[in-house]
């Protein structure tokens, strides 16, 4: 068995180093499992160090010259020659623990994708309770959260990967279609909960919560279209970190 760690990054240089620090030493998991392992960083168009950093990390370093994240995540895809893909966000912090329950799921064969609920680091009240608020609906529809992401290989390239038509929400696009071809093929989508990915909240410092909000309403109200433009996905795209 061989697993292909995918990490999207666009100009990451401040926190990257310290990211594939933690997705190293979680991959311990799979090497102790006598799992072949290999971390490929897509650099989607950076301005900064970003390619440098991963190369110094030892990842194997690609470039997406769009500036979008299912083309990041699906450049990495490419290049990845394992069984299976895990997709980690350069701003993430996966534990050996929650790799560990990957195996599981994996060598359970009942599953052909999962992801993990999440938790946020230093979180204000907001923060954690819309942590909490998409936990409980990632677990109960099967939703994977973009930040931590690992399907079948053979399935994903299947699926054609992440959409090239979405900004933002593309992994929810995505378990959509993996949740319909589970159900044909009788197995599930996992959603693992007893080691939760650590992330940043770095969104919440960045933008106030009537930014955010505003972009929710006028999703709701433009029904998705928002999600095509880059310009409207501007807390992805506009650069701020």
């Amino acid at each position: 068995m061989k697993i292909s760690v995918v990490v999207p990054a666009f100009n990451e240089e401040s926190g990257l180093a310290a990211s594939l620090t933690s997705i190293r030493d979680a991959m311990t998991a799979f090497v102790d499992a006598g799992w072949a392992c290999e971390l490929i960083v897509c650099d989607n168009n950076s301005t900064d160090r970003t390619a440098q950093i991963a190369r110094q990390a030892g990842a194997i370093a690609v470039f997406e010259p769009i500036n979008q994240i299912s083309r990041a995540r699906n450049a990495g895809a490419a290049r990845a020659t394992g069984d299976w893909l895990l997709f980690v966000d350069a701003d993430s912090h996966p534990t050996r623990e929650l790799c560990e329950s990957v195996i599981a799921a994996i060598s359970s064969g009942r599953y052909l994708a999962g992801g993990s609920t999440v938790c946020f680091e230093q979180p204000d009240a907001l923060v954690a309770f819309m942590g909490s608020f998409w936990n409980a609906i990632s677990r109960a529809m099967r939703w994977v959260a973009g930040s931590f992401i690992f399907c079948d290989a053979t399935i994903f390239r299947e699926l054609g990967g992440f959409s090239h038509e979405l900004y933002a929400a593309e992994e929810i696009d995505l378990s959509r279609r993996l949740k319909r071809l589970a159900r044909k093929r009788g197995t599930r989508i996992a959603i693992l909960h007893r080691h939760p990915l650590r992330t940043s909240s770095r969104k919440a410092r960045l933008y106030t919560p009537g930014e955010m909000l505003r972009f929710m309403m006028r999703t709701i109200m433009r029904r998705g279209r928002t999600l095509r433009s880059a310009e409207e996905c501007f807390a992805w795209y506009d650069g701020r970190r």
